[in-house]
């Protein structure tokens, strides 16, 4: 039976504020070694912002994009809202990043191989398993065959399958998780479900959380600015659940699956609006605001 220990940072703080140190990129490298079964190495950290023509335009940013040692890149974000567009946003996520690190004039050949990894906290589609891998490949509508490269470009680019070339997505979707943590990449779900380790945790880079995240090894204004994070969270959490309900009695008055629909979308707008009133008048800054609400700042500034 797994026992619970120390309490640890939420993932999704420490990258914001811990990982991004290079003394720390144990951490990260230990968790994508145990999603891709490989030994990954982490060069450096990257930006993502280049072409972002507003201040509010956030789906030009993601939660870090790492430079792995093979020169692919990989982009890891924490999702704690519901969101419906969540694939699309998958998806935009990575052509950014490819435009990004082409220069004009450039051959395709220099496009990246891009990894994202999502670490979602709500209902992400219909699915009975908790970690999902996308990968692009062609197949054939007659014969059903797989398209595959030739000898040459197998050797130009380095690698066997066409779905190498292409963008892979993983999807870990952590609510979802309820069994006895086996394999390293269930042990790295049970802390971001739990925020405690499994006893006898081994997989790569659990060392470490066990070292620096600790929460009872933060200093005082840390742990002040940690649970301002929880608390938000948690007030995120409320304004999904009480727009939610709010919906589901709209639709239902009006008696139709569209209108159901409808009044479901209304009544989490209508929360996100209300709170974000309430933590403006608190003088929360606009920008935590729209972190947490998903409304733009211009939308808050006109509360």
């Amino acid at each position: 039976m797994e026992k619970r220990t120390e309490n640890y940072i939420r993932f999704d703080w420490a990258m914001k504020r811990l990982l991004r140190n290079k003394a720390n990129f144990d951490v990260l490298e230990g968790f994508l070694s145990s999603l891709f079964g490989k030994t990954v190495k982490i060069q450096g950290l990257l930006e993502s912002e280049g072409n972002r023509e507003r201040e509010d335009d956030k789906a030009n940013r993601v939660d870090l994009l790492a430079l792995m040692d093979d020169k692919a890149k990989v982009i890891i974000e924490v999702q704690n809202n519901t969101e419906t567009a969540y694939f699309q946003r998958m998806i935009f996520g990575t052509s950014k990043v490819l435009c990004d690190y082409i220069n004009k004039g450039q051959n395709y050949e220099h496009v990246s191989k891009v990894y994202s990894v999502n670490i979602v906290y709500f209902a992400l589609g219909k699915g009975s398993d908790y970690v999902y891998h996308g990968k692009t490949e062609f197949r054939g509508i007659h014969n059903g065959d797989i398209l595959q490269l030739n000898p040459f470009q197998k050797e130009k680019f380095e690698v066997d399958t066409v779905s190498q070339l292409f963008p892979e997505y993983y999807i870990l979707k952590v609510n979802d998780f309820d069994k006895v943590a086996k394999s390293p990449i269930e042990e790295w779900i049970y802390y971001f479900k739990t925020g405690t380790l499994p006893e006898n945790a081994s997989a790569p880079g659990l060392d470490k959380v066990r070292e620096l995240l600790r929460i009872d090894r933060m200093s005082e204004a840390e742990r002040k600015a940690y649970e301002y994070h929880l608390y938000d969270m948690a007030r995120l959490h409320d304004t999904v659940t009480s727009g939610y309900e709010e919906g589901r009695f709209d639709g239902k008055q009006e008696g139709r699956a569209e209108g159901l629909a409808e009044g479901i979308e209304k009544g989490i707008e209508k929360e996100k609006i209300r709170n974000a009133k309430t933590m403006k008048d608190k003088g929360y800054p606009v920008n935590d605001i729209a972190d947490i609400t998903g409304l733009s700042i211009e939308e808050i500034e006109k509360l």
